[in-house]
């Protein structure tokens, strides 16, 4: 126990070391916010700092120019932490992601030189895109989680929970086909897509009154027609959908697509139901490893409570990962409970003081966290158990 404490104190000094020079990664992001896959100078930035702690790097991960792994070390146990750097559109960093970095880099750094001398590796992930087409996905799929046992991250928030309730989310895009015709001079020549595609959405209000806790479908209509002096012959929407799993939502795709089917049925018109890219998975929370991680975190300062139940705040690409390796992803409060992220508040917070002191305390108990994996292996086994059993179980 004292060998695992003096190692504790040692990355918590460098992370005191390091403070002004992870408060200017974090406030050179906040100051350029770049969009998802635009990520140039965010992504330059932290390989720069890796690479000059001796961290070998590799970038273009997966096809991606904006993605990059930072090794340490060699073999297994294998701990990566993940970094976010992109922001969002008009809002800059509204989500708090240069905290995530700066975090990220803070515990990769520590931990590195805690565990110079201990077996295994350590990985410094970067992930572009979280906020639109979902990184995580493609470095998952590429093989970056594939050797790793534990993927480790934090997210700013306004709560400071120990565990994130993400959702599995997925988008459908529905098109009718009509026949055009016009209004007044021969109506019944025509067959009105719009119209189908407008009863899918009472469809799927009635729907929406059966659905179990943490699915959910919302709509809009994308096209609409040409002109009002025409039937419109083909009408598009899109149908944003999530469920607690992944098996939860392929059922709730079904029941959406089945809608639009009996509407077309009922019509006359034709339907195409398309699901728009592979959406996320739902986030799979490790307890082992979450549990360690709010330890330290109370350690830091911060005590973190499990989520309030019934509360879904959304959905990440960080399932992906989850149902891959054992992961965590707490939320960390940087702002008061009546506020909200994506607001220009919460951008203001991710520069504040509040928000250097969370980054602080998050990259301590990430590292904290890091070490322990990599020097106690019975918690590794630990990890993997579990994780093993939530997969038997369907959860």
């Amino acid at each position: 126990m004292e060998w695992h404490e003096e190692r504790h104190e040692r990355a918590d000094e460098r992370i005191a070391q390091l403070d002004d020079r992870l408060w200017a990664v974090a406030t050179a992001l906040h100051e350029r916010p770049e969009l998802s896959y635009e990520e140039h100078a965010a992504a330059g930035r932290l390989t720069r700092e890796l690479a000059a702690d001796g961290f070998e790097v590799e970038t273009g991960v997966a096809g991606l120019p904006t993605a990059f792994v930072a090794r340490a070390g060699s073999g297994r146990p294998c701990v990566a932490l993940l970094l976010e750097y992109d922001a969002l559109p008009g809002l800059g960093h509204a989500c708090g992601h240069n905290l995530i970095a700066a975090a990220g880099l803070g515990a990769a750094l520590a931990a590195r030189e805690v565990l110079a001398d201990s077996p295994g590796s350590l990985l410094a992930v970067g992930c572009p895109a979280e906020e639109r087409g979902g990184g995580k996905v493609a470095l998952a799929e590429a093989g970056v989680f594939d050797d790793v046992d534990a993927a480790l991250t934090i997210h700013p928030g306004v709560h400071s929970w120990s565990w994130a309730p993400l959702t599995a989310q997925v988008e459908l895009k529905v098109t009718f086909h009509g026949r055009a015709a016009h209004p007044t001079g021969d109506p019944e020549a025509g067959i009105d897509a719009l119209a189908a595609l407008i009863q899918v959405f009472g469809a799927v209000s009635v729907l929406r009154q059966r659905l179990p806790a943490g699915s959910h479908v919302q709509g809009i209509i994308t096209h609409g027609g040409e002109a009002t002096n025409i039937v419109p012959d083909r009408a598009e929407g899109r149908f944003g959908l999530r469920a607690l799993t992944a098996a939860a939502l392929d059922r709730l795709a079904e029941d959406v697509g089945t809608c639009a089917e009996g509407v077309a049925l009922a019509t006359g018109t034709k339907v195409d139901v398309e699901r728009l890219g592979r959406g996320f998975a739902h986030f799979r929370d490790n307890p082992v490893l979450s549990e360690r991680f709010t330890e330290h975190l109370a350690a830091c300062g911060i005590h973190a409570t499990p989520p309030v139940p019934g509360v879904y705040l959304g959905s990440s690409d960080i399932g992906d990962v989850s149902v891959r390796v054992p992961a965590i992803h707490p939320f960390v409060g940087i702002t008061a409970e009546e506020y909200a992220v994506h607001t220009e508040e919460f951008a203001a917070a991710s520069a504040s003081p509040r928000g250097r002191s969370v980054m602080l305390a998050s990259a301590a108990a990430l590292a904290r966290t890091a070490i322990d994996l990599r020097t106690h292996p019975a918690l590794v086994s630990r990890a993997w158990d579990y994780f093993r059993e939530q997969e038997r179980n369907g959860r």
